[in-house]
């Protein structure tokens, strides 16, 4: 489950800063009857705090991915290095 969860959470940080950004700048653009300057301001930092996002979860789910590559990797080393061991005991 948790495999899936990470991809699925940088889909919704594309969507959501944006949005939230929208929203921000219409919400500031009704009190202040500035037009469209507030929604756009707030859209392109939403797009950039998403794309910001994506790129710290991204950069997480690589290391996890990369760790778990590494412990597997050891876990296979140690288990040969054990079996060469046992193989050297054994015949001397």
């Amino acid at each position: 489950m948790e495999s899936l969860a990470g991809p699925g959470v940088i889909g919704l940080h594309l969507v959501s800063g944006p949005l939230v950004g929208f929203c921000m700048g219409y919400g500031l653009d009704y009190w202040l009857d500035t037009g469209p300057w507030g929604k756009l301001a707030f859209l392109v930092i939403g797009i950039a705090a998403g794309f910001l996002n994506v790129y710290r979860d991204t950069r997480r789910l690589l290391k996890k991915m990369a760790d778990r590559d590494a412990r597997a990797k050891a876990g296979i080393e140690n288990i040969g290095a054990g079996k060469d061991a046992g193989n050297h005991n054994t015949q001397s």
